[in-house]
């Protein structure tokens, strides 16, 4: 018999120590945001899945939403509208009536980490959250990573190792029965920088929506 998947962990999740002390903290500071893991956002019949790494502060953690309310936001649901991967409005705080259509976001880690960065730990306990979360989506065959963290999450959470694919924007490769395209992540470093300028980002989509057709 089967085991039960477990996609999404609990609102008070406490298995890493430190997010949990962050979350608390940020439920002091301001008790009327979510404050707690960020669960996964779209189609449950989806073949695409977008992986982030963690909930921003001012992010997910607020809204309840990946990528809903930080700035990465404004061009991943942009780009996701314009490759026909989402329909409707965006609102910063959620407020809105945005669906993904065959399209699923995630994170590798789930709670905010202070400074956005999560440790290996962290990745390691939140990882059979991913797992499942794979294993849930039974149409799954083109997975996104935004970043190298990411990229490496993904990897060892259909085990692999971290460098069975390489790093850089565009980098493709299979993993088991998934394609992993790999992109900058559409952070505002990286956008006001223009190391990741919105046709280098919509490009990453429209190979997906490709993938998707093979």
């Amino acid at each position: 018999m089967s085991r039960l998947l477990n996609p999404e962990p609990t609102r008070d999740c406490p298995l890493c120590p430190r997010l949990v002390a962050y979350r608390q903290e940020n439920i002091r500071q301001n008790p009327d945001w979510w404050n707690g893991p960020a669960p996964s956002f779209g189609d449950p019949n989806a073949r695409l899945l977008i992986a982030g790494l963690a909930p921003g502060r001012m992010g997910a953690n607020r809204t309840g939403r990946p990528f809903t309310g930080d700035h990465a936001g404004w061009l991943l649901f942009d780009t996701l509208r314009k490759t026909g991967f989402a329909q409707g409005s965006y609102d910063p705080d959620g407020h809105d009536d945005l669906t993904l259509v065959d399209c699923m976001i995630t994170n590798a880690v789930r709670c905010a980490p202070p400074q956005n960065k999560p440790t290996g730990d962290e990745e390691n306990t939140c990882r059979p959250f991913l797992i499942d979360r794979l294993a849930a989506l039974p149409r799954l065959k083109v997975i996104v990573t935004l970043g190298d963290v990411s990229r490496r999450s993904i990897l060892r959470t259909l085990g692999y190792p971290g460098t069975a694919i390489p790093a850089g924007h565009g980098v493709e490769g299979k993993a088991g029965a998934y394609t992993i395209i790999n992109s900058y992540h559409c952070s505002r470093l990286n956008t006001n920088t223009g190391r990741l300028t919105p046709e280098m980002f919509e490009e990453i989509f429209h190979r997906a929506k490709a993938a998707l057709k093979e």
